[in-house]
């Protein structure tokens, strides 16, 4: 009878144990998420290489990051949510760009502030963007262009 005792308080123990490391898990996966923040919306062209989660980026530093991504159906353009931190008030004329981190390097947007005296606030529409390039697009038209010069 003491061994089924001992079994029964191992097993408990172990499964404890699995729980903590599992809230702990947790924690840490949304430990990048940024805490609190208002959110702006911007439009894109083209959004490739994009996706929920990517960074936003001022002078290299973090200072959100994308919430949501879904396409406008009456303008066929990606329309991102941005979640910024709140301690970072952008200028109503900021422009943001989708860049690439070198050559091959993921994709975040980039974010240019601009001079205005009125800053975004929530729920406000980022109007100046640049969607991303397509350097696949860029080598074709480079090489086409060299191939049509020889003729």
């Amino acid at each position: 009878m003491k061994h089924n005792v001992i079994e029964t308080l191992v097993g408990f123990i172990v499964i404890l144990v699995a729980l903590a490391f599992f809230v702990f898990a947790y924690k840490i996966g949304n430990s990048s998420k940024v805490e609190s923040g208002y959110i702006v919306k911007a439009n894109f062209q083209n959004a490739e290489g994009i996706v929920q989660g990517s960074s936003v980026m001022l002078a290299g530093i973090k200072i959100g990051s994308v919430t949501n991504i879904i396409l406008d159906k009456t303008s066929f353009f990606a329309l991102l949510t941005i979640n910024i931190n709140n301690d970072i008030k952008l200028p109503k004329d900021t422009s943001i760009a989708i860049v690439t981190s070198g050559i091959l390097g993921s994709r975040y947007i980039s974010v240019t502030p601009g001079s205005s005296e009125e800053n975004l606030a929530g729920g406000d529409q980022i109007k100046y963007t640049q969607s991303a390039v397509n350097i696949e697009s860029l080598i074709g038209k480079l090489i086409y262009s060299f191939g049509s010069g020889r003729k």
